[in-house]
């Protein structure tokens, strides 16, 4: 990053405009040239360091992020009366920026305190789930766990608790359509997560989703440590309750003889959001986010990219990183799904940014989407993935998903994620059961302002105390610790029985 001033910062040298360190006042002398402010700019938000003539694009991370609605002067602040969306080619060259990523080899490898499961799984944390099929069993899901108290878990001092993930989809659904298709997924995915050793699904009795399809079609094996249970055929919800209770206390018995061993970081297949996302998003948490991402594949580990529609825009820095064509085609076609799936809906892609988004200074979002794009890192793009599919691959994945937060975690811990990394700007507040959630928090003054809720100052990058590096070193030893049983902020506050938020598309009936 080239500093003009402490006031403002130019994130390259092919950029017209820069960002306000601070508020800016109008008459404030922000350059070395003496160039002034024409108006008040509030921090994060953009200021024209030369002209732009009308329908001339606007670049800032020397990429373009909308073009002048009207001819914009030096020191005019640049926000949405004066910047607007436009169409302009995207080079997609597929792979032409693959490069080779060294691996460090095993025995030098990065190591944390995990679980192993007897079928050779990593877990990071140890919870039995109450899941239900429909939303007409969450209460009863929720009555179950509840009855497991802190008192009552004294006795099973290596589990980390019992958790009840409960959704709103279930029944009124097209039977074998794509929403049906894309729940039965999430689902079997958590009953697979290794952090869950042992699983209670609970059903209804006659909902579409129903819990003979669900284990057929999910290939799902039924046993001591994956038990099914309806409430019509148990006999109502009290009796489903008795018997679920006694189900949950046999897994917790079995699920406490655990031991945390050394195991390689190799192991890790760490979730990578952003929520509540501002301008400094995309200057310092979200690139220290990608140092530590490629850290972890360095070290053989795995991370997943997602949010399809907060990508739109810098796809094609991810297609040029793609391992071989296939995989860049297949970011294609889900973009153009997503075109065309807003579009049928009366919408556009661009309609983001939130309110949110654009009071802390995006306005675009192709901005939104660069700054996003950067918790990717710089290493290969190596496979792509639908919505929840079992994420095999090493390296830097992605996997399609909507922007919204909770849905887009839950298709990633579907997906096998058993760390995730949440980088805001605003100060989203949230966690995500199963799975341990690190809060990495883009500027000081929120950080200082929630910090009961977040677990990293990224904001230190932009005081000058830190570098992109040195911070996404720090993530990385911090994502180690954690994976070893660290609890992060939003667990210690109990966050993550209601962020399980399966992706429904298709009509309500």
């Amino acid at each position: 990053m080239n500093k003009t001033k402490s006031m403002t910062v130019c994130l390259n040298v092919q950029d017209n405009v820069a960002v306000a360190l601070t508020n800016l006042a109008h008459g404030d002398v922000i350059g070395p040239g003496g160039m002034i402010s024409n108006a008040n700019v509030p921090a994060g938000h953009k200021i024209a360091i030369c002209e732009i003539k009308a329908h001339n694009p606007v670049r800032k991370y020397g990429q373009i992020i909308g073009f002048a609605s009207k001819d914009i002067q030096p020191g005019d602040h640049v926000h949405s009366h004066n910047l607007e969306m436009g169409d302009f080619i995207r080079d997609y060259s597929f792979g032409a920026g693959a490069r080779f990523t060294e691996v460090i080899p095993r025995e030098g490898r990065a190591t944390f305190n995990g679980i192993v499961r007897r079928d050779g799984r990593v877990a990071t944390r140890n919870y039995i789930g109450v899941l239900s099929t429909v939303n007409c069993s969450a209460s009863v899901a929720r009555f179950i766990a509840e009855s497991f108290s802190s008192d009552r878990l004294a006795e099973f001092p290596n589990v980390d608790g019992v958790v009840s993930l409960g959704h709103g989809t279930g029944c009124a659904m097209v039977p074998d359509g794509e929403g049906f298709v894309l729940l039965q997924r999430t689902l079997a995915g958590y009953a697979r997560h290794p952090n869950f050793p042992g699983i209670l699904l609970v059903g209804l009795g006659c909902e579409v989703n129903h819990m003979d399809c669900l284990v057929e079609n999910m290939h799902l094996k039924q046993g001591p440590f994956l038990r099914a249970i309806e409430i019509q055929k148990a006999g109502g919800t009290q009796e489903t309750v008795r018997q679920g209770v006694a189900s949950v206390r046999e897994m917790l018995a079995e699920a406490n003889h655990v031991e945390r061993h050394h195991v390689p970081a190799s192991r890790l297949v760490l979730a990578l959001e952003c929520g509540g996302s501002d301008a400094y998003s995309g200057i310092s948490a979200n690139p220290a986010l990608g140092v530590a991402v490629d850290l972890l594949v360095k070290n053989g580990g795995t991370a997943i990219l997602s949010e399809t529609p907060e990508i739109y825009g810098a796809e094609h820095l991810l297609i040029r990183r793609a391992v071989n064509r296939d995989v860049g085609e297949k970011l294609v076609q889900y973009i153009r799904w997503w075109e065309e799936h807003t579009s049928s809906l009366g919408g556009e892609i661009n309609n983001n940014p939130t309110p949110g988004n654009k009071a802390g200074g995006l306005t675009t979002i192709l901005e939104k989407s660069l700054g996003a794009a950067a918790k990717g890192g710089t290493t290969n793009l190596m496979e792509v993935y639908g919505y929840a599919e079992p994420v095999s691959a090493k390296g830097l994945v992605f996997m399609d998903t909507p922007g919204y937060d909770a849905v887009s975690v839950t298709g990633m811990v579907a997906g096998g994620a058993n760390v995730i990394c949440f980088t805001t700007g605003r100060g989203s507040v949230c966690g995500f059961k199963p799975v341990p959630t690190l809060k990495l928090a883009s500027n000081t003054e929120m950080y200082r302002r929630l910090s009961d809720d977040m677990d990293v100052n990224c904001g230190l990058i932009v005081d000058g105390q830190s570098t992109v590096q040195e911070m996404g070193e720090a993530i990385f030893r911090l994502i180690l610790e954690t994976a070893s049983g660290k609890q992060t902020r939003s667990e210690l506050l109990g966050f993550g029985d209601d962020e399980f938020v399966p992706w429904q598309i298709g009509p309500v009936m």
